[in-house]
């Protein structure tokens, strides 16, 4: 198997459909998901294998025991980016190098106090409507990989 092109990373991930859509296109996308329990689902939930369908089986998957064993796995780093509400600095793809770790928290909660303290200056947004609170999970993943992966024109 290929390198990933970027690793994927759901932090606590409340929502099973998200996780499946997400989960279908980092298989597709050539891109190893990492999950970081608790989730909030089993694996083995119907709506996450109705939304990944049978690219599930396919999917470069790591699951990690909690946020701080994951964290272990990784040191700070200038390609770790925590794709986050509460960023100051916008989204910019031409500043992620290929391989890179793109982080994602729970639909509910959003990533951790820990993970923003581990990687302090690392957090961006993507831009929004300012009466828009956030951008679905599954969305926001698949928006941030086609700024990375779609030829620039």
């Amino acid at each position: 198997m290929a390198a990933p092109k970027y690793e994927v990373v759901l932090v606590r991930p409340d929502i099973p459909g998200n996780t499946g859509q997400i989960g279908r296109s980092c298989m597709a996308l050539g891109c190893r998901l990492h999950l970081v329990h608790p989730l909030g689902y089993q694996i083995t939930d119907a709506n996450l294998k109705r939304a990944g369908l049978d690219y599930w089986p396919m999917l470069d998957k790591v699951e990690h025991r909690g946020v701080k064993e994951w964290m272990a796995t990784l040191e700070p780093s200038p390609s770790v980016f925590l794709l986050s509400t509460k960023a100051e600095k916008v989204w910019d793809p031409s500043e992620v190098p290929a391989g890179a770790t793109l982080v994602f928290g729970s639909e509910t909660n959003g990533l951790p106090a820990e993970v923003h303290a581990k990687f302090a200056g690392r957090e961006r947004k993507l831009e929004i409507d300012p009466r828009a609170r956030s951008l679905n999970l599954s969305a926001c993943v698949a928006m941030v990989l086609g700024s990375l992966l779609l030829p620039r024109r």
